[in-house]
């Protein structure tokens, strides 16, 4: 079964962030405002937690976050005592505000600029077991330019930077849980399902966000 594409948006262009992550580094620098947390604050602290009770998950385990942004879930894991973590994003601005609060608050966290539809760069990232992404992927695929190709490449990015015993923890507001399956047919299967709140309309139920995790085929 082939993936509707979603209509196109200029929250899919990097022109976009660079613009907002310019202006939150300048709101940061006058007011000490970290920035907003796209789409979900609840969501993250669903992941957090659910990466809290982990036993298999070390708090040195190699921890990457996909489209970092401000860095807070980051900051987050490391004030719970995670060690080895590395936030990557493509727009240098979103990197520039992250490194700056990690370093305000004391934090040791690796940032880096890194574009996953680069998939020969992102091999140099080396390989993680945890890859996070909230957002990321929806982002690729609100592009107005080949998103179908660009989600292609993601992908492929994302294969390579996860050994065989690796999480991909994945949270998204545009796609279902079905539909993200189906996208990853072939490339990642469906591990677990971190619970969200759901909602009943019209005689079904649904929820407002996505987040799965997979393993790597």
């Amino acid at each position: 079964m082939s993936v509707e594409e979603l209509n196109g948006s200029e929250l899919g262009t990097k022109e976009y962030w660079e613009q907002a992550y310019e202006r939150e580094i300048k709101n940061y620098r006058n007011h000490g405002d970290v920035g907003e947390i796209w789409f979900d604050e609840d969501s993250q602290i669903r992941v957090i937690n659910w990466i809290m009770k982990r036993d298999d998950i070390e708090d040195d385990e190699r921890i990457i976050d996909l489209g970092c942004g401000n860095g807070m879930l980051l900051i987050e894991l490391a004030r719970e005592g995670y060690t080895n973590l590395l936030g990557v994003d493509y727009s240098p601005k979103a990197v520039e505000l992250a490194q700056s609060i990690a370093k305000d608050q004391d934090l040791k966290i690796d940032y880096k600029v890194a574009d996953l539809m680069n998939v020969e760069s992102c091999k140099d990232l080396g390989q993680f077991g945890v890859v996070h992404d909230k957002g990321t992927y929806d982002a690729i695929s609100l592009c107005p330019d080949n998103p179908k190709e660009k989600r292609e490449l993601y992908m492929e990015s994302v294969r390579n930077i996860m050994t065989e015993e690796s999480m991909f923890i994945i949270t998204s507001c545009n796609w279902t849980e079905d539909e993200l399956i189906n996208s990853f047919l072939g490339k990642f299967e469906k591990m677990c399902s971190i619970p969200t709140p759901s909602f009943k309309f019209g005689g079904k139920v649904g929820s407002v966000v996505t987040s799965v995790v997979f393993k790597k085929i």
